[in-house]
């Protein structure tokens, strides 16, 4: 049996013990034994129990999102709508009690780092789903923006009522728009030229910064003036 397959099987069983129990040792067992698959063998395809399955459930969320994004039709869309619906497609791709036992999860500071880094992921999926191209600073700065929304947007989730999580939809919109105002006002000081003065140092520096390489182990890389700028190279 596959790893694959075998955490397929223990999703499926998970969801009838993480609601009450967590995504606890408790609930890893329970899942393995309603799954039949020997407690060992579980482990060998989720070394860290139930926080592997935890992070298996999110990359199983973001991959119900990108399916249901490659068959959506967005084109008649704006751009930030088309955000907006990945969002919500995200939401609607996880159940609400498991994913807030995930929360409580990687609220804790021994995982906060994998709950962050799922987020950050879901973010990037998104963007490169939507065709972001961006190589530099950008890369970051649009993913880190889009985690913060996508985590309100969750926890506000996590307490809606109401029908059809109107609210929920609603209070995504003013986030998202929040954000659009926050891309004008750069707009417009990248048009004002004492904005532009006082950032040409900053901006200068925030120019050499890429986007990572799938061959890199590093979170980004640097490109040095010289490198950058090859033609100004000096030469003896």
């Amino acid at each position: 049996m596959q790893n694959a397959e075998i955490i397929a099987k223990m999703l499926d069983a998970a969801a009838d013990h993480v609601p009450f129990d967590g995504w606890s040792h408790t609930a890893f067992v329970a899942s393995a034994k309603d799954a039949g698959i020997d407690p060992a063998v579980a482990r060998a395809a989720l070394p860290r129990g139930a926080v592997d399955l935890a992070l298996a459930y999110h990359d199983a969320g973001d991959a119900a999102m990108l399916a249901r994004l490659e068959e959506a039709d967005l084109s008649e869309m704006r751009f930030t709508d088309r955000i907006k619906a990945a969002v919500r497609y995200r939401l609607e791709a996880g159940d609400r009690e498991m994913v807030r036992r995930g929360t409580t999860l990687f609220a804790l500071p021994q995982h906060a780092a994998d709950g962050a880094r799922a987020i950050w992921g879901t973010a990037g999926h998104i963007w490169t789903a939507l065709g972001d191209t961006s190589d530099d600073v950008n890369w970051y700065t649009k993913r880190a923006t889009l985690s913060g929304v996508y985590g309100s947007t969750v926890l506000y989730w996590l307490g809606d009522h109401s029908p059809g999580n109107t609210a929920t939809w609603e209070f995504l919109d003013r986030r998202i728009d929040d954000v659009m105002q926050i891309e004008k006002l750069k707009a417009k000081a990248k048009d004002n030229k004492l904005a532009s003065a006082l950032l040409a140092g900053p901006m200068k520096i925030l120019s050499h910064i890429r986007a990572p390489q799938r061959s890199a182990d590093m979170p980004g890389r640097w490109t040095s003036p010289d490198r950058a700028n090859p033609a100004k190279t000096k030469t003896d």
